[in-house]
């Protein structure tokens, strides 16, 4: 229970992937303009992450180390040619607005990155779950970010989500306030990357406060010995 508690809180704060060490920017920088198309990337990585550090854990005794990412790269195309096949037969619309930004999940240093310093050193379950709370790290802050430069960009939330969840999701759709012109900026690349430095100021400044918080240990008095000539 101690080991899960403390995945859990290495993934979703304390090491997390995009706050904390600022990986895969390029498709939550790209994509993230709406919450939609945030939850659809997020749960496709979430896939690929979980599934990749099953197998790998399950293979590590079997493949040499010096062909292991190879062999690690090889397993994640698999399992993003999968997530592929399945949204375009399901989320055709939510694929195409994704676009390359899907394929391109094999390169992110994400999934690489906990293959290499975690699955490949540790049994499946806990692998899977650091999988897991790592995906969800990284979704938490696509679909806040989301959220952010929907509402700023187009004055609404969850517009879309009946391209993720079905035609039911359509009633999800809330519209906060009219716009006659799109606010550019927050849709743009440039408003999102500025929306993450936000983010990552609150969560220094968090964890700057958390530190004030707890007591300050208190250093060992350290006796002196005074020597005298005998």
């Amino acid at each position: 229970m101690t080991e899960n508690k403390a995945l859990f809180v290495n993934g979703m704060w304390k090491n997390n992937p995009v706050l904390v060490q600022l990986l895969g920017l390029c498709p939550l920088l790209a994509v993230s303009s709406s919450v939609a198309n945030a939850l659809g990337l997020g749960l496709a990585t979430m896939f690929v992450l979980v599934g990749s550090n099953v197998v790998v854990s399950l293979v590590r005794h079997y493949v040499p180390k010096d062909v292991r990412l190879p062999v690690f790269m090889m397993v994640i195309s698999a399992l993003v040619t999968c997530v592929q096949i399945l949204m375009n037969a399901f989320t055709y619309e939510l694929y195409q607005s994704l676009g390359i930004f899907i394929p391109l999940i094999v390169t992110n240093c994400i999934i690489i990155g906990r293959a290499e310093a975690y699955a490949a050193k540790n049994p499946v379950l806990p692998s899977a779950i650091d999988g897991f709370w790592m995906s969800m790290g990284m979704t938490s802050v696509l679909v806040v970010l989301g959220g952010i430069r929907e509402v700023l960009g187009n004055g609404t939330l969850f517009d879309g989500a009946d391209r993720l969840l079905g035609e039911w999701a359509s009633v999800l759709r809330i519209e906060l306030f009219s716009v006659d012109s799109n606010f550019l900026l927050a849709l743009l690349p440039p408003g999102a990357f500025i929306a993450v430095g936000f983010i990552i100021a609150f969560k220094n400044w968090t964890d700057h406060r958390a530190s004030l918080r707890q007591p300050k240990q208190q250093k060992p008095e350290i006796t002196r010995a005074r020597v005298t000539n005998a």
